[in-house]
């Protein structure tokens, strides 16, 4: 079943001509179904890159079964490159985007990332802190509804929907704060910490490639 659901939603996405020199791709499985979508959707948009899905996992679930999604769908991706002799088919890197919360097992999710080549970008307590350090410092501890509720007073209709626009300027300094505050977390994955600017960067890195082809 996840075989055909995987095979029908390619269809709409943009696929690569066989060339000797694959161009990255990148495929992001995300937790969240509005807020984590729409804003890599955009951001892919804003860097000019094409080649990277973007994914709802609508099954719900804990990171530990988002991730065995994900390596699912890099399996399949692999076996249609091999099936269709199109390295352009498989996926460069696999991203799950979620978020700690209360969610349990996650060392082990952790783990099989790592044993299928899964990266992962975490943030803790939840997604809008990637949102929120792109207006201001978050250095403290905070919880997920203080997190949402501070949002608030740089984009006032908040509701889970992402202007871009209105993140588009703060961009760089989101990066720089997230890299403050994991250099401060005591542990992996501390609260606050995000780990989306690893992603991020790495769509804006594949995209300054992928626009040397065009």
């Amino acid at each position: 079943m996840a075989s055909r659901r995987f095979r029908d939603s390619r269809r709409s996405l943009y696929r690569r001509q066989p060339s000797l020199d694959p161009r990255p791709r990148i495929l992001v499985v995300c937790e969240g179904i509005v807020t984590e979508p729409q804003y890599f959707e955009a951001f892919k948009r804003e860097e000019g890159n094409r080649l990277v899905d973007v994914m709802i996992d609508n099954q719900g679930g804990v990171p530990k079964t988002l991730v065995e999604r994900a390596a699912l769908l890099k399996k399949l991706a692999e076996r249609e490159a091999l099936r269709e002799h199109d390295d352009n088919l498989k996926y460069d890197e696999v991203w799950c985007v979620f978020d700690v919360d209360q969610h349990p097992k996650l060392a082990d999710a952790r783990q099989q990332a790592r044993d299928n080549g899964i990266k992962l970008a975490v943030s803790n307590p939840c997604f809008e802190l990637w949102l929120l350090i792109h207006f201001t410092d978050q250095t403290a501890h905070i919880e997920r509804k203080r997190a949402a509720t501070a949002l608030k007073k740089y984009i006032r209709e908040y509701d889970k929907h992402v202007p871009f626009e209105i993140l588009r300027s703060g961009y760089m300094d989101a990066v720089r704060r997230a890299q403050l505050i994991e250099s401060r977390c005591i542990e992996e994955g501390g609260n606050p910490s995000t780990g989306v600017y690893l992603l991020t960067e790495r769509i804006r890195e594949f995209g300054r490639r992928e626009r040397t082809y065009l």
